[in-house]
């Protein structure tokens, strides 16, 4: 997860346990306006058999979290209108199956009633992976898209007429080809759905990437343009995979490098 940043670096950033996992979140984002739920991702879902679950030390392999914690805001399936997903890997676009358990029981996607949102060099990259990463998709998603009816392929990172007031987006391919960043423009001030572009608060920092990144070069290239595109905006990133910090701002400290500030941590409710 920290690319070729040292164990004694990294370490002091998260725990290790003794078959090497750090804890990581798959957080996802739910955008309400006064007409639409959108959801960014749907995190991992619990779709994993059991040995593959505990391999990855998924938390709750039999309960799909996602779901549960919608209920806690009133919302159902058929509640979400949309979900835009920035890439298809399979902790980010894992939830739109059902989980494992349920899968005999029930063959369409989650979120029956929503228009499911990707870009289309992310959708080219799943359907045709390379040897490398094809590990990290799931063909029968793949499918279960096509199928929908309900699949919009994002060309030029134009949002669908019905979302252009309320996100904007843009890719990034130095972790994987065509992933779609959403920008939530709030009246206040714009939150940026980062993905796997900054995973969490330790990846703010211009250097450190992923061993899962196709090209880390760029990735650091795209992270400093994200930067100094808003530096001088309120603005604030939204972290996947932290798991204790949920959303900063990025500023510039006192040696002139790009840091995490402002670090929040789980919240319930932002009004942007």
């Amino acid at each position: 997860m920290f690319g070729n940043a040292p164990r004694a670096l990294w370490q002091k950033w998260t725990e290790v346990d003794d078959k090497g996992r750090i804890p990581l979140a798959c957080r996802c984002l739910l955008i309400q306006t006064d007409k639409y739920n959108i959801l960014c991702e749907t995190g991992i879902g619990a779709f994993f058999e059991p040995k593959r679950a505990e391999r990855f030390g998924v938390e709750s392999p039999s309960e799909h979290k996602l779901i549960k914690h919608l209920e806690e805001y009133g919302l159902h399936e058929e509640d979400i209108h949309f979900v835009i997903l920035s890439h298809l890997h399979f902790d980010h676009a894992g939830g739109l199956l059902p989980t494992y358990e349920n899968k005999e029981n029930r063959q369409d996607l989650l979120f029956p009633k929503a228009q499911y949102i990707v870009g289309q060099e992310a959708w080219e990259r799943a359907l045709k992976p390379h040897f490398r990463d094809q590990a990290s998709f799931i063909p029968e998603l793949n499918q279960k898209l096509q199928e929908s009816g309900r699949l919009i392929i994002v060309k030029e990172n134009s949002p669908p007429d019905e979302l252009k007031d309320v996100v904007e987006f843009f890719t990034s391919d130095g972790h994987t080809p065509g992933q779609l960043h959403t920008i939530v423009k709030g009246n206040k001030k714009s939150v940026v759905f980062a993905g796997d572009l900054i995973p969490g608060a330790a990846w703010v920092h211009l250097p450190i990437t992923m061993g899962y990144d196709r090209y880390p070069e760029r990735l650091i290239e795209e992270k400093q343009s994200l930067y100094e595109r808003f530096s001088q905006q309120d603005w604030s990133v939204f972290f996947t995979h932290d798991d204790k910090h949920a959303m900063a701002q990025i500023r510039k400290n006192e040696k002139g490098k790009f840091a995490p500030v402002d670090l929040v941590g789980n919240f319930k409710d932002l009004e942007i």
